[in-house]
């Protein structure tokens, strides 16, 4: 062996040597952090070991990591259980960034007062990054008193000491403001450490309130970070920038995290009658029934444990459980196109692996706990601690926590635990707060509907009342406590809980319960067959999908065809671009999916607020003025190559429509097609599939004569066209409202593509507006021929437009068009639905949302 390097720790305090695998703390002593060894401190002053940079400060001042000049990191953790403190003892004299030579102070710490707090001073310096490093035999044996200062340890460098991966790469940083609405919680902070563990990083968050590494979500959470908060990420490793690009379009991108919740503005303010309570709309919806409270019990479990040899597996072995559990959901919500509740379940495992929590828990065991109460008291304070902080959103957390808390509990309850109090079905029920996983289970029993004392909006439990069409109220207070009601009603349109209602409402709700009833019934039944209007238009109702699983569904709601599969869904979440054959299964899939209805598939849409990690785009001040959607095919052809390669090897090709997505101008249509024509060619194909350009670009609109002649149809994408045409960011919460597909402007480009298109080409929609009650019904009074949305949509906007005379509204539009702005045509267009006068009553357009 070759001794390229070597590095000597000093003594960082006087004390005396314990051996690394003495510590009686199995973390250190298993040797789970890396190698090391430990002092018995006789001083009140802990002091860097060798040259180097503080990489990591813990919150409560207990622990400080370096990265040695050298390249080996190392961390000096002072005392064990001492994160229990609170800081308490301890004045921390570094800040991560800081530059130390070898006996530089690191942080004061009272030993009297961590000696009545901790279960011991011992303080174990561990080298946790040591790629290409070995560690000498120790200088001094168990026992030896050392002086500060004295040399302590060696390490020699074995081979390439540069090192690599997540510990001793390059450490690049980037300052942000969060733009996530609900701040930094659960979910997005799960997604940080899921980018910081796919690119084999360490992420730290650095704000003014601390700093927190990606592995625990609980330190994150406990940053307090809302939107409008400054912050810092740090990566450190080989793919350092790439992991940085993905987290600092998580944190920058408001829609990353949002999840269609109703805003507390949406909920009229009108003064309540008698015997009326008001809540949050957590999910809209109208339900009558037995009011029912609901106080899901915890398992029963030991207090008291049977050591930590004992406790401390069986905790493992509860927290493994769960987690598989949680990876399953994980894995059929992603299955079945539920993407929120997969984001839900994904959280509460990153949450479950959080080291904090972990370790409080074991601390309990220690202690003395059981392990199913170790864990509940472990997450009993977290929950205070949460509830307590302030922050609206951090407290919407708590029934996070209580959900698993309760997994794990059952895991370890003792035999003959209480069973769950039987729900009635059709009840609307009354609880403190829900888990998910409680309301995935009670929502097998079909309750009408729900009210919550706590959560919010953006709490998970709305999320998942939303995704089943659970009427839901939150933060309703403690004024639920003790109701009674053999018939209440829950109107989630106005936010409200009518305790006793009259016998003339009850009739009213009945008579709407059952006019819903049928007309869903109705449009289900009916979903199969072609829209057509009153006055004689067939328009086709399409499905907008991410793949093949989801056409599925479309095929089953009825939908007419696909008008818009996002291929990107199979770019993403890779570390590098799907080969032809993986594609074309899944483009294969989706044709036989609809039975040879049409299948319009976009070709990758990538850029402005979708990155991918394998093709960094570089860095423009005007990301979505910049290089995406039909323009990144002049840097990378190769994609474009395979993806027509794939495409093109589907059958039938009769059924199967190319859609380019930001295209500006007829040349760049016909450029692709040529290129179409001659991988065709080679390939000795007879068919062609149809090939068409969507209009999200004003200049798209205004030429769409000339496009046109190029394409064979034409997809309006109303969310960016609404964005460029009025220079409002889409993904700007301020200018949300504001940025409305009803402004005038928009809808003269959508008339002037339409008219431009007449004889020559289909027009669809494929954006936002084509199931928005109002405009979807304007569209086609405007004359475009297709409508895409969701699956679950299809069959309720189909009867909506068997039930629409688009001539007579169509007979308003010169009018509207020259009005001042959105607001206003959204107010003449009510106006007009509330009067009738297009023979088209309101309730059939509000059936399209």
């Amino acid at each position: 062996m070759t001794t390229a390097t070597r590095l000597t720790l000093q003594a960082p305090i006087d004390g005396v040597v314990i051996p690394l695998a003495e510590v009686p703390d199995p973390v250190f002593a298993e040797g789970t952090l890396g190698e090391g060894i430990a002092l018995d401190p006789l001083g009140e002053c802990l002091y860097a070991p060798c040259d180097g940079e503080v990489v990591q400060c813990a919150r409560t001042g207990h622990a400080v990591t370096l990265r040695s000049n050298a390249g080996p990191e190392l961390l000096l953790h002072l005392g064990l259980d001492t994160v229990n403190l609170g800081g308490e003892g301890i004045e921390l004299l570094v800040a991560v960034g800081d530059r130390l030579r070898a006996g530089d102070p690191l942080c004061r710490f009272d030993a009297d007062r961590l000696a009545r707090g901790a279960s011991a001073l011992i303080t174990p310096l561990v080298i946790t990054g040591a790629a290409g490093w070995r560690l000498c035999p120790p200088r001094h044996a168990a026992g030896t008193r050392v002086a500060l200062g004295e040399p302590l340890l060696a390490l020699e460098a074995v081979g390439d000491a540069t090192g690599g991966g997540g510990e001793t790469g390059p450490l690049r940083e980037r300052p942000l403001t969060l733009a996530l609405a609900a701040g930094l919680h659960a979910r997005p902070a799960a997604r940080l450490r899921a980018i910081a563990r796919g690119h084999g990083v360490r992420l730290t968050v650095r704000c003014e309130a601390g700093e927190a590494d990606a592995e625990s979500l609980s330190a994150l959470m406990n940053l307090g970070l809302t939107r409008g908060s400054a912050l810092t990420l740090a990566a450190r490793g080989e793919g350092a920038e790439a992991a940085l690009a993905d987290a600092v379009a998580l944190l920058t991108t408001p829609e990353a995290d949002d999840h269609g919740a109703p805003t507390p503005e949406a909920v009229p303010d009108q003064p309540l009658a008698e015997g009326e309570l008001a809540g949050l709309v957590a999910s809209p919806g109208l339900a009558l029934g037995p009011l029912v409270a609901y106080r899901p019990p915890l398992p029963r479990v030991a207090r008291e444990g049977a050591g930590e040899a004992v406790e401390r597996p069986r905790l493992g072995a509860a927290l493994a459980s769960v987690g598989d559990d949680l990876a399953r959901a994980e894995r059929e919500a992603r299955a079945l196109g539920q993407a929120a509740e997969a984001e839900i379940f994904a959280a509460h495992q990153a949450w479950l692996e959080d080291p904090d929590l972990i370790e409080a828990a074991r601390a309990r065991i220690r202690a003395g706990r059981g392990a199913g109460q170790a864990w509940r008291e472990a997450l009993d304070a977290e929950a205070e601690r949460l509830a307590a902080s302030g922050n609206a959103l951090l407290a919407g957390r708590v029934a996070d926590l209580r959900d698993l808390q309760q997994r794990v509990m059952a895991e370890l309850a003792e035999p003959g635990a209480a069973e769950d109090e039987a729900v009635p079905e059709g009840a609307i029920l009354l609880a403190e707060e829900l888990t998910p996983s409680r309301l995935v289970a009670l929502a097998e029993r079909r309750p009408a509907g729900l009210c919550l004392a706590g959560g919010g909006t953006t709490a998970h439990v709305a999320i998942l009342a939303r995704a089943r069409g659970i009427p839901c109220l939150v933060a309703m207070g403690d004024a639920l406590a003790g109701l009674v009601s053999e018939r209440a009603v829950l109107d989630g349109e106005r936010g409200r809980l009518e305790v006793s209602p009259s016998p003339a409402r009850l009739a009213e709700v009945e008579a709407l319960l059952d006019e819903q009833r049928r007309r869903t019934e109705a449009e289900r039944a009916a979903a199969q067959a072609p829209a057509v209007t009153r006055d004689g238009r067939e328009i086709e109702v399409c499905a907008n999908v991410g793949g093949s699983e989801e056409a599925r569904l479309a095929a089953r709601a009825g939908a007419d065809g696909i008008g818009l599969l996002r291929s990107e869904f199979l770019f993403l979440e890779r570390d590098s671009a799907p080969d032809a054959a993986s594609q074309r299964g899944e483009y294969q899939a989706a044709l036989e999916a609809m039975g040879g209805k049409p299948v319009i598939i976009r070709t990758l849409d990538i850029g402005a607020d979708k990155q991918l990690p394998y093709l960094r785009l570089p860095a423009v001040p005007n990301p979505a003025l910049g290089v995406r959607g039909v323009r990144l095919w002049q840097s990378q052809p190769a994609l474009l190559e395979t993806q027509l390669r794939a495409l093109l090897s589907v059958t039938p090709l009769a059924s199967l429509r190319i859609m380019l997505p930001m295209v500006t101008e007829a040349g760049e249509l016909r450029q692709v097609r040529e290129h179409l024509e001659a991988i065709a060619a080679v390939l000795g194909l007879v068919e062609r599939p149809q090939l068409g350009a969507m209009i999200e670009v004003p200049s798209a609109a205004l030429c769409a004569a000339s496009l046109a002649a190029e394409a064979d149809f034409l997809s309006i994408g109303t969310n960016d066209l609404t964005q460029y045409t009025l220079a409002m960011d889409r993904e700007d919460p301020g200018l949300a409202v504001r940025a409305d597909v009803l402004h005038p402007a928009v809808l003269r480009l959508i008339r002037a593509t339409v008219e431009g298109a007449a004889g020559r080409c289909p027009v669809g929609v494929c954006g936002a507006a084509a199931g928005d009650p109002l405009a979807a019904p304007l569209l086609v009074a405007l004359g475009v021929d297709e409508l895409s949305v969701e699956p679950a949509r299809v069959p309720a906007v189909k009867a909506a437009l068997r039930r629409l005379d688009a001539g007579a509204l169509a007979a308003w539009l010169p009018e509207w068009l020259a009005l001042d702005d959105a607001a206003a045509v959204r107010q003449r267009l009510t106006e007009l639905l509330a009067s009738d006068a297009t023979t088209t009553t309101t309730t059939t357009l509000e059936r399209i949302s």
